[in-house]
């Protein structure tokens, strides 16, 4: 049971969260005409929501659609610096922790 502890807590959660939400937002169908809303604001039947359409706007500028992603949310562009310079640091401290690779 140790061993099992001990393997979860060396296993990189956050890591595999942000790449499945990068490949998430890749996979996304920006022109369904409903989608599946976690966002508090949206449940609770709130018009405006600061970070509604994000992650379809990062969807736009990953397939080139630069206008687009821009019209939808301006902070597209610094949503993928700020996940990719997550990611990589992460990916770094595993390396130095856990001397893998």
């Amino acid at each position: 049971m140790k061993e099992i502890t001990r393997m979860l807590r060396q296993f990189p959660l956050e890591l595999v969260f942000w790449i499945g939400s990068i490949i998430l937002i890749l996979l996304l169908d920006v022109n369904a005409d409903s989608h599946l809303s976690l966002c508090p604001l949206d449940q609770l039947d709130f018009d405006w929501c600061p970070g509604c359409g994000l992650g379809r706007s990062m969807n736009l500028l990953a397939r080139g659609e630069i206008q687009a992603s821009w019209s939808m949310h301006p902070l597209a562009m610094l949503a993928y610096v700020v996940i990719f310079s997550r990611i990589w640091q992460l990916i770094k401290n595993l390396k130095t922790t856990h001397y893998y690779g």
